[in-house]
């Protein structure tokens, strides 16, 4: 195993971590904004329609999965600049 894959591997948990953290974060902050709601919808919320619990659900992935991108290319980076080789 490589030195890199080695060192990003304790990295890349805590980088899940804040990862998780940011993007939920973010995710009510642009929920406040689109659905004029302080809170997102529950799949089990009776009080909510299935257009809007899927949009949240939708809108709360794609955040998810780009915050998660970004945040990972981020750490590899890091390592590549410290280690001199991509840790993937």
């Amino acid at each position: 195993m490589k030195a890199s894959k080695v060192v990003y591997k304790p990295v890349g948990m805590v980088l899940g971590a804040v990862s998780g953290a940011l993007a939920g974060a973010v995710f009510k902050q642009v929920w406040k904004v689109i659905g004029h709601d302080e809170d997102a919808p529950d799949a089990t919320d009776e009080e909510r329609g299935w257009r809007e619990i899927v949009i949240a659900a939708a809108v709360q992935g794609a955040i998810f999965a780009a915050v998660k991108a970004a945040v990972d290319r981020s750490g590899a980076t890091t390592v590549r600049r410290l280690t001199g080789t991509w840790p993937g």
